[in-house]
C-alpha cells in the first residue's frame, strides 16, 4: 500500500457494532477512541489487559475471554486487530476481507485494508495524519499540527453557519507588541467571525486575519471617539446574537484601565456567553507582570475543553457538562478526568473551573518532566510523607511557588512568585514591596 492507494474518510460509528481482537495496551487505547465515537464494541482476547477489563466491568463493552473465531465478525461494521500475533491478526484481516468488512491489521500495515491515523482534535476540528505506515512519523507530524492549532497559527474560523450560539471573547492584547498577546488570545483571533478593535493594542495582528473577517473599529482618542461605550456594548450583543464568535481586541488588560467589566456585564445581561483572556502587561523598563486578573472560562468553554480531552482519549469519570440549578444560572458540573496526555488543552491551560484532570506517571522523573513541560509556572504542589523527596522536587520544579501537602495558602511573610508565562516578579513580603518601588540615584558636586 502507498499513499496514493489511500482514500481518506471518516467513519460514523455511533450505535454500530465494532470488533476488537486483542486486549493489551494498544487495544485498550483504541477501544477508548471507539467508545468515544459511540461504537458498540466487542473485544475478543484470551487474556485481556487492565484497561479492557476495567471498561468491561463498567459495562461499556462486551468482552469474550477466549481466542478469536470467524463468527465474531458476524454483523460487524468495522474490525481492528491488536494481538501482537501476526498469524492471528492476518486471519482476522483475511476473514474480514471475505465478508467485505473494513479491518485494520495492526501487524501488517502494507496489506491492511484500512489504517488508523494519528488524530488531532481542536474543538470540532479533526485532523487525521497518515505517514506512509510510519506511526512515529505520524505522531511527530500530529504534534506539530497540534502546536500550530493551539497557538492560533492555523485558520480555525468557520465558513458555514454553526448551530452553536454566538459568544464574545474579551481579549487583552498587552501594550501593543503582538508578541505579548497570550496563546489563547491568538487562538480566538484565528477562530473569530468578527473583531471589534481598539485604537491601542496589537494592531499588527489584524493584518493576519482572514480577509473575510470584518474589523469593526471602535477606538477612542481624545476628542475623537469612533463609538460610545453604549454603542460598543450594543455591537457586541448584536454580532453575538447573529451566531458569531466576536473577539473584542483591547489594548492592555480588559479590566486594567479598561471597561471590560462593563462590556462583560452588558453581554451577560442580554444572555450572551462571555470569556475573558488577559495579556502580559508591561510596567516600567521592560518588567512584565502577567496574570494580574485570572478570569475563568465560561461553562461553554469548559465543556469544549473537556470534549477536546475526551476526543483525544481522556476518560471522563464524572461531570463534564454545563448545567443549571432550577433552570437558572450558568454552572459547570464538578468534573474528574483520567487518561490524559500533554496535547490536551486541560493539561496545558488553566481552566479555573471545577475540573480535575489526573495523569498517572510511572516515576518521579516522568512526573518532573511532565510538570515542567508547561508554559505556565505559578504554583505547584507535591503530596508525599517524605520531606526529602518533596525538597528534591521543589528544587527541580520550574515554578515560582511550590507547596508540600497543600496549595494556594498565601503567607504575607513569604513572596508569591510566578515564572514563565505566569508572570515575572514578586508580590507579598519585602521582596514584593521592592517590586512596587524604584530607586533613584542623585549625585551632588560642590567643588569644581
Amino acid at each position: 500500500m502507498t499513499a496514493s492507494d489511500l482514500y481518506p474518510t471518516s467513519l460514523r460509528l455511533l450505535g454500530r457494532p465494532v470488533l476488537m481482537v486483542g486486549g493489551g495496551r494498544v487495544a485498550g487505547r483504541r477501544v477508548g477512541a471507539l467508545l468515544d465515537a459511540g461504537a458498540l464494541v466487542t473485544v475478543v482476547a484470551p487474556k485481556p489487559g487492565e484497561e479492557v477489563e476495567r471498561l468491561a466491568a463498567a459495562g461499556l463493552l462486551t468482552l469474550h475471554r477466549r481466542p478469536y473465531r470467524p463468527s465474531d465478525l458476524d454483523g460487524v461494521w468495522f474490525a481492528q486487530t491488536a494481538t501482537g500475533d501476526r498469524a492471528v491478526d492476518g486471519a482476522v484481516a483475511s476473514d474480514a476481507e471475505a465478508r467485505r468488512v473494513w479491518c485494520v491489521d495492526a501487524s501488517d500495515a502494507e496489506s491492511s485494508a484500512a489504517w488508523t491515523p494519528a488524530v488531532v482534535r481542536a474543538g470540532d476540528v479533526t485532523v487525521a495524519v497518515n505517514a506512509g505506515g510510519d506511526p512515529r512519523r505520524a505522531r511527530a507530524l500530529k504534534d506539530a499540527i497540534t502546536l500550530a492549532l493551539s497557538t492560533g497559527r492555523l485558520p480555525l474560523r468557520r465558513r458555514r453557519a454553526s448551530s452553536e450560539p454566538g459568544r464574545v471573547a474579551l481579549v487583552g492584547g498587552g501594550p501593543g507588541d503582538s508578541g505579548l498577546i497570550t496563546v489563547r488570545g491568538r487562538q480566538l483571533l484565528a477562530e473569530a467571525d468578527v473583531v471589534v478593535a481598539d485604537r491601542l493594542g496589537p494592531r499588527a495582528l489584524l493584518a493576519e486575519l482572514d480577509p473575510a473577517v470584518p474589523v469593526i473599529e471602535v477606538g477612542k482618542a481624545p476628542g475623537n471617539h469612533l463609538a460610545t461605550q453604549d454603542e460598543i456594548n450594543a455591537v457586541l450583543v448584536r454580532e453575538a446574537r447573529a451566531g458569531r464568535l466576536v473577539v473584542r481586541l483591547k489594548g492592555g488588560d480588559p479590566y486594567v484601565l479598561g471597561r471590560g467589566g462593563e462590556e462583560a456585564a452588558h453581554c451577560r445581561a442580554h444572555g450572551v456567553d462571555v470569556q475573558t483572556v488577559t495579556a502580559d502587561l508591561t510596567a516600567g523598563a521592560g518588567a512584565v507582570i502577567g496574570g494580574l486578573y485570572a478570569s475563568g472560562y465560561t461553562p461553554a468553554e469548559l465543556e469544549r475543553m473537556v470534549e477536546d480531552a475526551r476526543g483525544k482519549g481522556a476518560r471522563v469519570v464524572v461531570g463534564g457538562h454545563k448545567t443549571q440549578v432550577d433552570g437558572k444560572g450558568r454552572f459547570f458540573e464538578p468534573t474528574l478526568l483520567t487518561d490524559l496526555d500533554d496535547t490536551m488543552q486541560l493539561m496545558r491551560q488553566e481552566s479555573f473551573g471545577p475540573v480535575l484532570p489526573l495523569a498517572v506517571v510511572d516515576s518521579d522523573e516522568e512526573a518532573l518532566a511532565r510538570m515542567n513541560n508547561s508554559e505556565l509556572g505559578l504554583t505547584a504542589s507535591v503530596w508525599t510523607k517524605d520531606r526529602e523527596r518533596a525538597a528534591r522536587f521543589a528544587t527541580q520544579l520550574e515554578y515560582g511557588t511550590v507547596y508540600m501537602n497543600r496549595c494556594d495558602s498565601v503567607d504575607p511573610a513569604l513572596p508569591w512568585i510566578g515564572v514563565k508565562n505566569s508572570g515575572r516578579g514578586h508580590s507579598l513580603s519585602a521582596l514584593g514591596f521592592d517590586q512596587l518601588t524604584r530607586p533613584k540615584s542623585i549625585h551632588f558636586r560642590l567643588t569644581f
